[in-house]
């Protein structure tokens, strides 16, 4: 046997190793052309402890119902397509491990709240986009091309570091009470996005930024409940984020 055959049949036997369970997901289904109001279905499949949410997800609609509606693309927490309300709770249904949740228990799936849903549990991003791109989130500069490239200090890059972490999952935006009961708020989404380049050394947009966010519609209908940190998948610090340019506001203005 080749050293490649015995790794496969060793890394198969420590598969075959992890124990299996019965696990149910309660899924919140919606389909709009029934005409029929959004309604609760259960799915019992089998999995193991190292499984993901997503993986279970898959199980039901590779093998139980196809029709089961749902975003996800990369499977590795990098594009932030699969964002749903797990147990109550706004995760990465890849991120998220059968074994963390108590699976001795039906999981509970819905889909992110905030948005109009538009089947089982996909959403509309288009009010989420739409504050995004409302932000300007580009470099912006003045005069002509630069011959060189726009040179930056670690310190300088540091500034703003952990606002480049955002993946536009929605997770943040989708948590915060703000943007439930007001559709006009930009949550804290497009205020990070913002906030990256504010404080980056090389923008010369900050002031327009800054304009737009300090709309009623803006920063200072954040209520600080710290939904948005805790909700961030890639553990970006939110709330002080938006904290940090509603302080370049009040700074700038005087």
């Amino acid at each position: 046997m080749t050293a490649l055959a015995e790794s496969t049949t060793s890394a198969r036997a420590e598969v075959g190793a992890v124990p299996s369970f019965d696990v149910t997901l309660r899924i919140r289904r919606f389909d709009p052309d029934n005409g029929a109001e959004p309604r609760w279905e259960e799915f019992t499949v089998t999995a193991h402890g190292t499984d993901r949410v997503l993986d279970a997800m898959h199980k039901v609609k590779w093998e139980v119902d196809g029709s089961l509606t749902f975003r996800r693309s990369c499977a590795h927490g990098i594009c932030g397509s699969d964002a749903m309300r797990i147990n109550g709770r706004n995760r990465l249904a890849c991120k998220a491990l059968l074994k963390d949740l108590d699976p001795s228990k039906p999981i509970t799936i819905e889909p992110i709240k905030g948005l109009p849903v538009i089947k089982d549990l996909v959403v509309d991003m288009e009010p989420f986009f739409a504050s995004y791109r409302e932000v300007m989130p580009f470099l912006i500069t003045h005069g002509n091309a630069p011959s060189k490239e726009r040179l930056q200090s670690p310190e300088d890059r540091a500034r703003y570091d952990d606002t480049t972490k955002c993946i536009l999952c929605a997770a943040c935006t989708s948590s915060c009470p703000v943007f439930w009961t007001d559709g006009q708020y930009f949550g804290p989404a497009a205020i990070v996005n913002a906030h990256r380049f504010i404080f980056d050394s090389r923008d010369e947009g900050a002031v327009q930024r800054l304009e737009i966010l300090n709309d009623k519609e803006g920063v200072w209908r954040c209520r600080t409940t710290f939904n948005c940190t805790e909700a961030c998948p890639r553990g970006i610090e939110v709330t002080k984020a938006i904290q940090e340019v509603k302080r370049a506001m009040i700074t700038r203005a005087f």
